[in-house]
């Protein structure tokens, strides 16, 4: 029961990021003109989209599981930050402590690793 419960907690952390990735790619040019908007440059996007493709997927089937882990964790801090740091409005400050909770999902896994249904 532990290993399918391992299994669902991966699918239910990384299904935002895969989500999140295939949206970018739909909306290219929409999220590259709100990236800018933050002064960050636009071929950022590319790095963006991949990591948000691969390293659920990574997580989701088990393989090279804590590196993947650490990569979204880091994303997820560095995101918090730059995008969500607008503390005078509520909202900001819930998409901040959101992203820094999904960081802490993904530390749990880079210390404990995929348990269940793996290829690792």
């Amino acid at each position: 029961m532990i290993k399918i419960f391992d299994l669902i907690g991966r699918v239910f952390i990384s299904g935002i990021f895969l989500l999140s990735g295939f949206n970018k790619i739909g909306n290219y040019d929409g999220t590259i003109g709100w990236m800018e908007s933050f002064g960050l440059p636009g071929f950022l996007l590319i790095p963006a989209i991949v990591l948000e493709i691969v390293a659920p997927i990574l997580i989701i089937v088990g393989y090279q599981t804590k590196i993947a882990a650490a990569a979204l964790s880091l994303f997820c801090i560095a995101t918090a930050f730059i995008f969500h740091n607008d503390f005078s409005d509520q909202m900001q400050i819930i998409a901040f402590m959101k992203n820094i909770a999904l960081a802490g999902g993904f530390l749990f896994l880079v210390a404990n690793g995929a348990k269940g249904y793996c290829l690792d």
